[in-house]
């Protein structure tokens, strides 16, 4: 009877684990809708044929992208910036606490093991109620040690370590995450500080051409060759241009400042000089869509959370089956202190029943289900958000793309239009000059001239942004082959 017993506990037991392996879902990455190709990619047939399932690579390294714009001044301001931006710091701070909590999960898998020193002093009430004082007082010296270890008999304790794995990459992938925004933002206002300082040469270029056309109005005016409104007008116009520069100059300063922020210093502290900004011309592959899923790091990051909620659905099934537990003590008690190493005082104690002590979830009012539900909520929420950001991940390579190419036919049309408005320019003033247009048709293509090369500046300040939106899109960097 024992026998058939003992025979029917192992069948339970293996039974148990057997079912505590089926707890734990198999995780697999949600399917994901990938076009064969970006809309806005002018791709040849042979590249399309490059196209392959994605795997995960988030942890290779980006490079040095911005060297494709050959500018020292940016290599020194990105170089700063990845030694003192705070928000990047607070990041790797934010990946050295993960690794701590993967390292506090993985202890569960240990048992813990506890010394303790103690001393008791107590005294027994006397026996016989009378006024003889026949209690007793003593001390007991108490010397031990504890053990605890909890038998993963469920996955608890494995579901709980790869979750927190999976937390860890998520939060290393997040860094790689700032970093890479952090270097576009760098470059991307880098690039705005050096249009404005393009905007600025227009400006000073304009007022010197203003500031001479008035004198030669006002030699006019004073032979009496023309009126007083055309003086008028010249200093309006020499007026506007200064006071427009200024604005220029507002807007330089408060970028300035928050490329100072960037580099982790006080803006009080920090000056870049003026330089405008030359035409950039690059050409940036944007790779196939199936690519984003290597190396955008905001996807491995939605992706690796998407792993720890699963990880996290069977640590909450786990908590629905019995917990096995180990426990003990061993030491030594004495009521002397001299007396306490001795082997004959000597003490164990081991938990009910040869040392386990086995719970069994029976009723709890549906807690444990509720976090068994709510940890699969979760999943599906990860799930949800995970999809999303591989959409909005097509999205801006796709504005990127659009983006750049628009911006170059733009940027053609425009030196068109710069090239007529100063044609015009000259012929207008030549007719003035001949008498034959009154002053304010002079003004009115100065002012065509004026906006027309301002536009043209702006789409160069344009283009280079859009190139750096367009790589921090596809992941930061690229293989050319």
């Amino acid at each position: 009877m024992i026998e058939r017993l003992s025979l029917a506990a192992v069948s339970g037991l293996l039974a148990a684990l057997l079912a505590g392996c089926a707890i734990v879902p198999k995780y697999e990455r949600p399917t994901v809708e990938v076009p064969g190709v970006f809309k806005e990619a002018r791709l040849s047939a042979a590249e399309r044929q490059r196209w392959k399932q994605a795997q995960p690579a988030d942890d290779l390294a980006r490079g040095r992208w911005w060297a494709i714009f050959r500018d020292q001044a940016l290599d020194a301001l990105q170089e700063q910036a990845m030694r003192a931006n705070q928000d990047l710091k607070a990041a790797a701070a934010r990946v050295k606490q993960a690794r701590a909590m993967q390292r506090n999960a993985r202890a569960d898998r240990f048992p813990e093991l506890t010394a303790g020193l103690s001393a008791n002093r107590q005294r027994t009430a006397n026996a016989a109620g009378d006024s003889v004082d026949t209690g007793v007082t003593t001390t007991l010296w108490r010397a031990q040690t504890g053990l605890s270890y909890e038998v993963d008999l469920f996955g608890r304790v494995a579901s709980e370590i790869d979750a927190a794995g999976a937390d860890t990459q998520r939060v290393q992938a997040l860094y790689h995450s700032v970093r890479l925004a952090l270097q576009a933002d760098v470059a991307q206002t880098y690039f705005l500080i050096r249009r404005l300082d393009g905007e600025t040469q227009l400006y000073d270029n304009t007022i010197s051409l203003r500031q001479i056309s008035l004198e030669l109005v006002e030699t006019r005016f004073h032979e009496g060759d023309i009126s007083e409104l055309d003086v008028a007008r010249a200093r309006s116009e020499l007026a506007s241009a200064r006071a427009e520069a200024l604005g220029v100059e507002r807007q330089r300063a408060a970028a300035e400042h928050g490329l100072a922020l960037l580099l982790g210093q006080p803006p009080a502290n920090f000056s870049l000089p003026r330089q405008p900004l030359a035409r950039i011309s690059v050409a940036i592959p944007a790779g196939l869509p199936s690519s984003l899923l290597e190396r955008r790091p905001d996807i491995a990051a939605a992706e690796r959370a998407l792993a720890a909620a699963n990880a996290r659905i069977g640590a909450a099934r786990a908590a629905l089956f019995p917990q096995l537990v180990l426990t003990g003590t061993f030491g030594f008690e004495s009521s002397e202190l001299d007396e306490l190493l001795r082997w004959s005082s000597r003490s164990f104690l081991l938990g009910p029943l040869i040392g386990t002590a086995l719970t069994l979830p029976i009723f709890d009012g549906g807690r444990r289900q509720a976090g068994v539900d709510r940890a699969r909520a979760r999943y599906e929420e990860d799930v949800a958000l995970y999809r999303q950001s591989v959409l909005k991940a097509f999205d801006e390579v796709e504005d990127g793309l659009s983006a750049l190419r628009l911006l170059g036919e733009q940027t053609e049309a425009q030196d068109t239009a710069v090239a007529a408005a100063t044609h015009a320019a000259e012929l207008s003033k030549n007719q003035y000059e001949a008498g034959s247009v009154s002053y304010l048709e002079v003004i009115d293509a100065d002012r065509d001239v004026l906006r027309h090369r301002r536009t043209l500046v702006q789409l160069d300040g344009l283009r280079a942004q859009a190139a750096v939106q367009l790589i921090r899109a596809i992941g930061g960097g690229w293989d050319a082959s």
